[in-house]
């Protein structure tokens, strides 16, 4: 039998659990069907990475949120899920809920969301935190790392939103409670 170490075995299994994260954000209902969403999992350098372009946007924007945010992943995440959506709107001929009277009129401002791309996302990100949750995974939803992710064109160009979700696995969940 071998000797397995709690680093190793806390590594592998985020890594896992991000794998099933991923599977139920892409199996979450979503409006017509129609799937507007991309998701990738960063580990490694490409969490050092992320962070280095939250402290980059911190300091120049003098924003404390992106550089604790920064800190945070930087020092505690072993994984961090992106999860963001492209603006492409159902074809409805009666909506309005984007703000214009249908999708016909919507297509004409490609850079504003239509309300089932948004929706979708944000169900595809509670089936998310669920599988992590229920595995007791540590986590939180950030809008710090959807941003820089979307400045570093981490998903591809022509998603719009985008956020991230950090994993960890301690005794307290240290993405909660920061100073």
């Amino acid at each position: 039998m071998a000797l397995i170490n709690e680093a190793e075995i806390k590594k592998q299994a985020i890594t896992d659990i991000a794998k099933k994260i991923i599977l139920a954000a892409r199996t979450a209902p979503k409006a017509r069907g129609l799937d507007n969403l991309e998701m990738a999992v960063l580990t490694d350098n490409h969490i050092k990475t992320l962070s280095d372009k939250m402290k980059e946007i911190g300091e120049k924007h003098d924003n404390h949120i992106f550089l604790r945010d920064s800190n945070n992943i930087l020092d505690s995440a072993d994984a961090v899920i992106l999860i963001g959506t492209r603006f492409k709107s159902l074809g409805l001929k009666l909506c309005g809920l984007c703000g214009f009277g249908n999708c016909e009129k919507k297509d004409e401002h490609p850079e504003v969301p239509c309300a089932f791309n948004t929706g979708d996302l944000g169900i595809a990100i509670g089936s998310a935190v669920s599988i992590a949750t229920d595995n007791k995974i540590d986590n939180r939803i950030m809008y710090t790392i959807g941003f820089a992710a979307k400045e570093l064109n981490m998903l591809s160009k022509n998603v719009k939103i985008i956020y991230g979700i950090p994993l960890s696995a301690t005794s307290k969940n240290p993405f909660f409670d920061r100073k």
